[in-house]
């Protein structure tokens, strides 16, 4: 006897939940990444590495499953994500150092991307005939968990310590779990329409294949502490591995998608990579309340991808992501320069509205586009935007603000400096930190001085980051214009004669 009935509805509502759990780990680890730092003596690029172990793991997950999770069924991929979950919060609430965060942020990664691998085609094949639209309603579960487990956490306060703020994942993962063990999955489009498993292999290609391993394999390698130099080469020796592998199907990989892949990590960078830090980048101008910042934005966003499907269809996906990214650059830049909390919040009105649609809608173009790679397309698409982002970009956003600190706080007082830098090391090299239990005892007059550069140092990191959707924005326009020489963006529909 089933406790809760199986419907599409239903379905959709569980997988709907599984997304805001990923978010709610997300959100959590970027309100108390602060408290992290204070009690594990953190700098900004370790942040930054804290922040991307919780993304790129996720690629993992989500490419190992989707090439076994017709065989296996969705329901086995949702079992394991839960237990990752669950795991993952025994870890954090018992840390004791960074490397313990960083094993534990890592878990719930895996974790995340199991989840993605089963909610994206389980929706794209629900409703096949509406994708973009159902992917981006899907979506809207991601800042939904921000804005639920933000305000949650704000109205907690200090009263509550880090790990009882932690233990509010269980309660969106218990709820997933026991919605969906008694759900019916449906059989995946490709595998309805008779499209074999090597033609799925086909779509992705030597070229997909050398692209998502060696971004694997970077931060794999990094994670083992070599030097930089192996890891480069040790990245691009798995990733020709893997494409001479993929060679065997006798495809490049389908060109369309490859170029989606490459969009999709500074498209990740634009939304994800910004997201991990706007709540710190705005401390200048906010002071504690920048998190607010974070969940004004989600709530925008969520709003947006569930009630917004008429600007998709209007637009079009292309137009659409072409539009968004010259919004979000302009949000970005204009962020950079707000010295009020009234223009902060206006700038991120600007941002908000321009990364809504990003990732949906680039799953939207995918499950469209290239329905003959089923699951793998669809979800190597976010496997590849979280590893982008978690390998270079949330750790590129930290070391341009450490950098940038470095040579205002020189100039600003050559003395202090010298007192209160470190030298650390990581993927981009040697590089000098603020340590910040040397920050504790200068004297007034000098704290202010970090401080100011601080300041300085985020402004800089927004103004570079703004230039990431410009790039978009013109491979955006170049693909609506080689759609038009096609004869128009239409959807490519499977039958069982493909």
């Amino acid at each position: 006897m089933r406790l809760i009935p199986s419907s599409p509805r239903i379905l959709f509502w569980g997988c709907f939940i599984a997304l805001i759990t990923t978010s709610f780990g997300f959100l959590l680890r970027a309100m108390l990444m602060d408290t992290w730092a204070v009690q594990f003596n953190l700098s900004e690029t370790q942040k930054g590495e804290l922040f991307g172990v919780g993304l790129w793991p996720f690629a993992i997950s989500i490419v190992i499953f989707s090439l076994i999770i017709d065989r296996i069924g969705y329901k086995t991929a949702m079992v394991f994500g839960f237990l990752c979950h669950a795991l993952s919060l025994v870890m954090t609430i018992n840390a004791t150092s960074y490397e313990g965060l960083y094993w534990a942020n890592f878990i719930v990664a895996l974790g995340n991307g199991t989840v993605e691998a089963y909610i994206n085609p389980v929706v794209a094949t629900q409703f096949k005939n509406d994708k973009t639209r159902w992917l981006n309603r899907l979506h809207a579960g991601w800042p939904a968990g921000m804005v639920i487990a933000g305000l949650i956490v704000m109205t907690m306060g200090d009263a509550v310590s880090w790990q009882g703020k932690m233990l509010l994942l269980a309660i969106p993962a218990v709820a997933y779990l026991a919605i969906l063990l008694f759900q019916d999955f449906p059989v995946d489009e490709r595998v309805s329409a008779g499209v074999s498993y090597r033609d799925m292999l086909r779509e992705v290609g030597a070229a997909g294949a050398f692209i998502i391993t060696f971004l694997i394999a970077a931060e794999l390698i990094r994670t083992l502490h070599l030097s930089t130099s192996p890891i480069l080469a040790g990245a691009i020796t798995a990733g020709v591995v893997a494409g001479a592998t993929f060679a065997a199907v006798r495809s490049f990989g389908r060109p369309l998608f490859i170029i989606i892949l490459l969009l999709m990590i500074p498209l990740a960078t634009t939304e994800l990579g910004v997201d991990s830090w706007v709540g710190d980048l705005m401390q200048p101008v906010l002071g504690n309340n920048g998190i607010w910042v974070l969940i004004y934005t989600a709530t925008l966003m969520m709003a947006l991808r569930f009630f917004g499907g008429a600007i998709v269809h209007r637009l079009s996906p292309l137009g659409t992501l072409a539009v968004c990214s010259g919004i979000a650059s302009f949000g970005l830049f204009a962020l950079s320069l707000a010295d009020t909390a009234l223009l902060v919040f206006a700038a991120a009105t600007l941002y908000a509205g321009g990364k809504a649609f990003f990732w949906p809608t680039m799953l939207g173009v995918v499950a469209e586009q290239c329905p003959r790679g089923g699951a793998l397309t669809l979800n190597a698409t976010g496997g590849v935007g979280m590893l982008g982002v978690g390998v270079l970009g949330a750790m590129l956003l930290g070391n341009i603000q450490d950098t940038a600190f470095d040579k205002a706080l020189a100039n600003r007082d050559p003395t202090i400096h010298g007192q209160v830098m470190v030298e650390r090391e990581g993927l981009l090299g040697t590089y000098r930190a603020l340590d910040p239990t040397k920050v504790t005892d200068l004297a007034l007059p000098q704290k202010q001085a970090v401080d100011q550069a601080k300041g300085d140092s985020k402004h800089v990191a927004l103004r570079m980051v703004a230039l990431v959707p410009c790039g978009l924005l013109v491979a955006y326009l170049l693909l609506l214009w080689w759609f038009r020489q096609q004869g128009g963006y239409r959807p490519v529909v499977l039958n069982t004669e493909t």
